[in-house]
């Protein structure tokens, strides 16, 4: 069996300090230092390259600290089981030869252990995420068949039968038409349900003021951290983006001037 580790409950679900990560000599996280809260959804926000994918490969474990500490429930990412990392689309291979129940499977993994055959009771975990996600109808299609908002159904689905309290989304909303996007962030109110605490990097500034409980406004340092109206005020936007930003109408409206791109390049720099 993979190593499972246990959790304190008294410890926050996502406990951050003083993180910082370097590549090639250069800060893509810099002093890095929140908590978060059960059940609760989060919007990181920030320009391209302020580290948001950086930090959650941090959370999930795949990327070490150079300096400071992330912890899970009061111990290391590394052996939680219940961390789910949802990447963006475009890092996907959707010409992989698998349909979407495999895909859901796939999250049953570290649960079954290596060379484990799933078990009625890991398909019935399959069955019910689909059905949460209203993916069951089409458990059986080819994902390279899938619309992009039925991806990101059939990524969360994954996460809820690997049976996941902290779901990191990686511009999740990227690419989708608005019906969709609607759909996803509807979704995100079901997750809350279910006890899930979520974490989206997303580039849309009224999509995080209006559907999240905080947001982590972020350029490779923490520039703000709170309720949306606290984090949403002109001057800590202009820290943040700079010559980015532009007044929709000559007051405190302001729309992010950052051009999207399907990845961001925390170290390409």
């Amino acid at each position: 069996m993979y190593p499972h580790t246990d959790h304190k409950t008294n410890q926050p679900i996502l406990d951050v300090q003083h993180l910082s990560i370097r590549y090639n000599g250069r800060f893509a996280l810099e002093d890095v230092t929140f908590h978060l809260h059960g059940g609760e959804r989060v919007a990181v926000v920030g320009p391209n390259g302020a580290g948001k994918s950086t930090l959650f490969k941090a959370v999930a474990g795949v990327l070490p600290p150079t300096s400071g500490e992330v912890n899970i429930f009061g111990s290391r990412p590394y052996g939680h089981v219940c961390i789910a990392y949802i990447p963006q689309r475009s890092q996907v291979d959707w010409n992989f030869p698998v349909n979407v129940a495999d895909v859901v499977m796939m999250g049953r993994s570290a649960k079954l252990g290596p060379l484990n055959w799933p078990h009625r009771k890991d398909w019935d975990y399959v069955h019910h995420a689909l059905e949460t996600v209203e993916l069951s109808d089409l458990a059986s299609r080819q994902i390279n068949q899938l619309s992009g908002g039925q991806q990101q159904r059939m990524f969360i689905a994954r996460a809820l039968a690997q049976e996941a309290e902290l779901m990191l989304m990686d511009e999740p909303l990227n690419g989708l038409d608005t019906p969709s996007q609607e759909g996803i962030l509807s979704l995100l109110d079901r997750l809350r349900e279910e006890k899930v605490t979520v974490m989206v990097a997303t580039h849309n500034l009224e999509q995080a003021s209006s559907h999240f409980d905080r947001i982590l406004l972020l350029n490779r340092r923490i520039i703000a951290f709170g309720n949306p109206d606290k984090v949403m005020q002109t001057d800590h936007l202009l820290r943040a983006y700079g010559g980015r930003l532009r007044s929709a109408n000559g007051d405190s409206v302001l729309t992010v001037d950052d051009c999207c791109d399907d990845g961001e390049h925390d170290h390409n720099h």
